[in-house]
């Protein structure tokens, strides 16, 4: 079963390669040919992720899922939230976001915070929303060396370990993109008499 993830990034790619059945054969932006900048220009994590995956279905007719993944700080009034991609900027440099909030939460003591993924999913034109939360707190340093975006400075409330400091498997267990894609898991091995265009 083929399912078009509207994604380029590597490391989003290899998260759910890992956790999904070999069933599904996960497609790229790059395997199916599109190079061309899909709009995400929506206020909410929810339109920005719907954007893209009728973007992929409308103009491929392919089966798809696409994300937005925003982090949210209570002390910052949920920023950097749909923006935290290109936080510090349209360069989107997880090294400068990273910078940033740490610049802005330098003198702040509540550190709550929290991950949020959404993701939309397409099947023959019908859309499939799921959401995945995992709370935390903001550390004051960087720790560790893997993982990507902010993991270097979150640190789920299950573990006294940074996201970045974690294997893939132990993040994919309690990571919001992980809980969001458990729930689209279940969602496809549930519906596995979906009839496949």
């Amino acid at each position: 079963m083929k399912l078009v993830f509207a994604t380029n990034n590597p490391h989003k790619i290899e998260e759910i390669r890992h956790m999904l059945s070999p069933v599904f054969e996960i497609l790229s932006l790059d395997d199916i040919g599109c190079d061309e900048e899909i709009p995400e220009d929506r206020e909410t994590l929810e339109d920005n992720a719907s954007q893209k995956s009728h973007y992929i279905f409308n103009r491929y007719g392919m089966n798809c899922f696409a994300d937005d993944t925003g982090l949210e700080i209570d002390a910052l009034n949920g920023e950097p939230g749909v923006y935290s991609a290109r936080y510090a900027g349209p360069q989107r440099n997880s090294h400068d976001n990273v910078r940033l909030v740490l610049e802005k939460m330098s003198k702040i003591n509540q550190r709550k915070a929290r991950f949020r993924t959404v993701i939309s999913l397409i099947i023959n034109g019908v859309e499939t929303r799921f959401e995945g939360i995992v709370n935390g707190v903001i550390l004051r340093e960087e720790r560790g060396e893997g993982g990507f975006g902010y993991d270097p400075v979150f640190q789920p409330e299950e573990s006294d370990l940074a996201f970045a400091e974690m294997s893939l498997s132990e993040k994919n267990k309690i990571s919001h993109r992980g809980r969001a894609i458990s729930a689209l898991v279940n969602y496809l091995n549930q519906h596995d008499n979906i009839n496949w265009r």
